[in-house]
């Protein structure tokens, strides 16, 4: 039995002993974005740091925090701030949450984050559906041995986002007139926001959207069999392209301007996601 695989079956012992609840729906909140988790009708909520061996978020604006509770009937768990790679974690450890949250129940990820604008018609404060990834330029969470408990040793990424769920995020976004921007995003591992040459090269091979997040986790969870689905809240635009440097209290801020239809759209996509469980 692998360190990796053990660390996992800790925590969630751990998690077990402390609440009593099977979420279907996991929904990780990015920077900026935790206030959504005030549409939950919560039942409990558990710190990082009351898991016994569970990675903590150092990140200003991410809480550290699982939420428990309800969005209409559907049973949900809302990660209110994830784990970074450029926080010095191992990346097994990045995507533990990931993992954890299958394990307590959940069929679904809702993935969201804020990122840099690379596509030129994007602007800061826009709502980007992920269609994709290009995770080559950080380490791949299923390097070492495979767990064969949650998935194969090569498994199939021609789907990451699926499709059902992205229609329904899509149409959700029509009935409630949010302007929804559809591409790829792109994660480097930060802390360090990207060079403008780098910015320049993500464009290049098909990036949309750029962050220090996000694919690591959809891997996992991709590996693991659950349905996954994104969300990319656009917070400013990548280097190169701003006229002005990039600061973390800029992403904040435009996540708090997009706060209201971000609200909505996840709650409203959730909802309709019933169908897919």
């Amino acid at each position: 039995m692998s360190q990796v695989y053990e660390k996992l079956m800790s925590c969630y012992e751990s998690f077990k002993a402390q609440v009593d609840f099977h979420p279907e729906v996991a929904i990780v909140l990015g920077s900026g974005l935790g206030d959504f988790a005030d549409e939950i009708k919560v039942e409990a909520e558990l710190p990082y740091e009351k898991i016994e061996g569970f990675p903590v978020s150092t990140v200003v604006g991410h809480a550290g925090k699982f939420i428990f509770g309800y969005l209409g009937d559907i049973p949900v768990v809302c990660m209110k701030g994830r784990i970074h790679y450029y926080e010095g974690y191992a990346m097994s450890d990045v995507v533990l949450p990931t993992r954890l949250m299958k394990l307590m129940g959940a069929k679904i990820l809702f993935l969201t984050n804020a990122s840099g604008g690379i596509n030129k018609d994007f602007k800061a404060g826009d709502l980007m559906l992920i269609t994709d990834h290009i995770a080559a330029l950080v380490q791949n969470p299923l390097i070492g041995p495979n767990m064969e408990e949650f998935g194969t040793r090569f498994p199939d990424m021609s789907e990451i986002y699926k499709k059902d769920l992205s229609e329904i995020i899509r149409t959700t976004a029509k009935e409630n007139g949010i302007d929804l921007k559809e591409g790829v995003y792109i994660q480097f591992t930060g802390p360090s926001y990207e060079s403008p040459a780098e910015v320049r090269m993500a464009g290049i091979v098909g990036a949309d959207a750029v962050g220090m997040s996000t694919a690591v986790e959809a891997i996992a969870a991709n590996h693991m069999g659950m349905k996954v689905c994104g969300i990319s809240c656009v917070c400013n635009l990548a280097a190169g392209i701003s006229k002005t440097p990039l600061t973390h209290a800029e992403v904040q801020e435009a996540a708090d301007a997009s706060s209201a239809k971000f609200r909505v759209l996840v709650r409203e996509s959730v909802l309709k996601m019933k169908e897919c469980l």
